[in-house]
C-alpha cells in the first residue's frame, strides 16, 4: 500500500515538475503575459507540496529497518527518481527566477524575446494543477512581487534536497535497474526486424510476378530482333 502510494505520489510530480518546465520556457518569450507568471506561481506551490508529501513518505519507507530486500530496493528506486525530480524542479526555479528578473512585464529594462511561439499556456498548467480550468486573480504588479517570494522557495527546495541526503544515505549509483539500459530500444528493433524479416520472406505477389515476366519476354524479343537487323545488315 505505502509503494502504490508513493508510486502515485511520483507520477503526479513528475507530471507537474514537466508541466511547470514547459512553463518557464515561455518566461521573457513573446507569449509571456500576467497568467503566464500566475500560472508559474500555482504550479510550482503545487509541485513544492507534491515533493514534500513524496519526500516524508519515502523516507518512513526508508528508514524502516524491517523492510525486505526486494521491497527495499524498489523505494530505492523511488527515491532516486524523486531525486531527479527535485532536481530539475530546482534548476526550473532558478532560471524562472532569473528570467522573471530580467524580464518585467510592467517596467521593461529589456524587449521580449520575439521567439515566434503564439497562444496561451493556461490547459498546460490545468492539467499541472488537475483543473479544468484556471482564474486568474492576480494584481497589476504580481511578477515583481512574486520574484522574493519565489527566491525564498529556491532556498526552501535546496535545504529540502540537503536534508533528505542526510536522513537517508542512497546514492544514485548504487541503485540497480530493473531491466538493462536500452531494453526498450533493443526490444524495437529486434520486433521491427521481425516483421521486415517476415516480410521478405512471405509469399511472392503475383501482379509483381506477371510485371517480371512480361518485361523479360520484352527484352528477349527486343534482343532478338537486334540480332536479326545486324545480320541483315
Amino acid at each position: 500500500m505505502a509503494r502504490e502510494e508513493c508510486k502515485a505520489l511520483l507520477d503526479a510530480l513528475n507530471k507537474t515538475t514537466a508541466c511547470y518546465h514547459h512553463l518557464v520556457l515561455t518566461v521573457g518569450g513573446s507569449a509571456d503575459t500576467q497568467d503566464l507568471r500566475e500560472e508559474l506561481q500555482k504550479t510550482r506551490q503545487k509541485a513544492r507540496e507534491l515533493a514534500v508529501a513524496t519526500g516524508s513518505r519515502l523516507t518512513v519507507a526508508l528508514r524502516d529497518r524491517g523492510l525486505a530486500t526486494e521491497e527495499r530496493a524498489e523505494f530505492e528506486r523511488l527515491w532516486v527518481a524523486f531525486s531527479g525530480c527535485l532536481d530539475l524542479l530546482e534548476a526550473d526555479m532558478q532560471r524562472s527566477l532569473a528570467l522573471g528578473a530580467a524580464f518585467p512585464l510592467h517596467a521593461p529594462r529589456r524587449p521580449l524575446v520575439r521567439t515566434g511561439v503564439a497562444g496561451g499556456s493556461s490547459a498546460v498548467a490545468a492539467r499541472a494543477l488537475s483543473a479544468r480550468s484556471l482564474r486568474h486573480e492576480a494584481g497589476g504588479d504580481f511578477d515583481v512581487a512574486d520574484l522574493p517570494e519565489l527566491e525564498r522557495e529556491v532556498l526552501q527546495v535546496g535545504e529540502m534536497i540537503d536534508d533528505m541526503e542526510m536522513k537517508v544515505n542512497v546514492p544514485r549509483w548504487t541503485v540497480q535497474a530493473r531491466q538493462a539500459a536500452g531494453a526498450e530500444l533493443l526490444s524495437g528493433v529486434s520486433s521491427a526486424g521481425a516483421i521486415s524479416v517476415e516480410e521478405r520472406a512471405g509469399p511472392c505477389d503475383p501482379s509483381k510476378a506477371l510485371a517480371a515476366t512480361v518485361f523479360s519476354a520484352v527484352l528477349l524479343v527486343a534482343v532478338a530482333l537486334a540480332l536479326c537487323v545486324a545480320k541483315l545488315s
